[in-house]
């Protein structure tokens, strides 16, 4: 991705003893998220790494207002959150583009949905495009695109309204190993020149540690908040970075959460 310097407000998020329960179809109910704190400064790329089931996506559906918490309270710039807010663009694992819509058709998509006016924001799709290193594919079909760059048209798609919330639900998980490492640089790049605030769902402690500022380690289900972790790494941050022993020591302790929990053995 070419530096880019798209504005963008980015917000606070408040997330204060936030808790959500589910009920089965037969009637058990399962807590999947236990008294959950969390306070975001706007502009801050935060990344929450867990074990499967732990919570991590349903707190990312709460903030993104697609789900009602059971208890507790999130707000966004102190507005409490009841339905999706305007100022969030949300990336999930799948790209989820409508193969019948080509590129440009789909990153113009949530224009279309709320009845703004197309024909200005084309400029912009196209400024996206570019930024993510896809000039000139506006009028391909998702068909045509590799799995990364199908992803970058659902990042460009989540931008496109300039969202001071970014929510990235393991965008890179489906992703071969070296396409996930180029997405994770871009990644990168893409953030450093927007600045919006960012809330990035992995299993990966080495992509946490490397794209966020803070780290959170949520336990196994009930989800919790076990560590928040600032990262003091120098940015833009180079693949070379894995090799630094503060990167190191980072993830150790990460790790060590986790075997303490059992879910890691050595």
């Amino acid at each position: 991705m070419n530096a880019n310097p798209i504005s963008q407000t980015s917000v606070s998020v408040n997330i204060q003893q936030v808790m959500k329960r589910y009920e089965t179809r037969e009637g058990q109910e399962i807590l999947a998220l236990d008294r959950t704190d969390i306070n975001v400064n706007p502009g801050e790329f935060i990344a929450v790494v867990g074990p499967s089931g732990c919570g991590k996506s349903t707190l990312l559906s709460l903030v993104a207002g697609l789900a009602k918490v059971s208890a507790g309270r999130i707000a966004i710039d102190g507005e409490e959150i009841r339905r999706a807010h305007p100022k969030t663009g949300v990336v999930f694992q799948s790209d989820l583009l409508l193969y019948w819509r080509t590129v440009l058709d789909n990153i113009l998509l949530p224009i279309e949905i709320k009845k703004r006016d197309r024909a200005a924001f084309v400029p912009k799709a196209e400024q996206l495009l570019e930024a993510v290193g896809l000039k000139g594919f506006g009028a391909k079909y998702p068909a045509e695109l590799s799995g990364g760059m199908r992803q970058r048209v659902a990042i460009c798609r989540a931008l496109i309204q300039t969202p001071g919330l970014l929510l990235m639900d393991e965008p890179f998980g489906a992703l071969d190993a070296l396409t996930r490492e180029q997405m994770i640089m871009d990644l990168q790049s893409l953030w450093l020149s927007v600045k919006n605030t960012v809330i990035f769902i992995t299993h990966g402690i080495e992509e946490a540690v490397f794209l966020a500022d803070r780290v959170l380690v949520m336990s196994p289900r009930p989800g919790r908040i076990d560590l928040d972790l600032t990262i003091d790494l120098p940015r833009p941050r180079t693949w070379e970075m894995h090799r630094d022993p503060k990167f190191i020591e980072y993830m150790q302790t990460v790790r060590r959460i986790f075997e303490a929990k059992g879910v890691l053995h050595q």
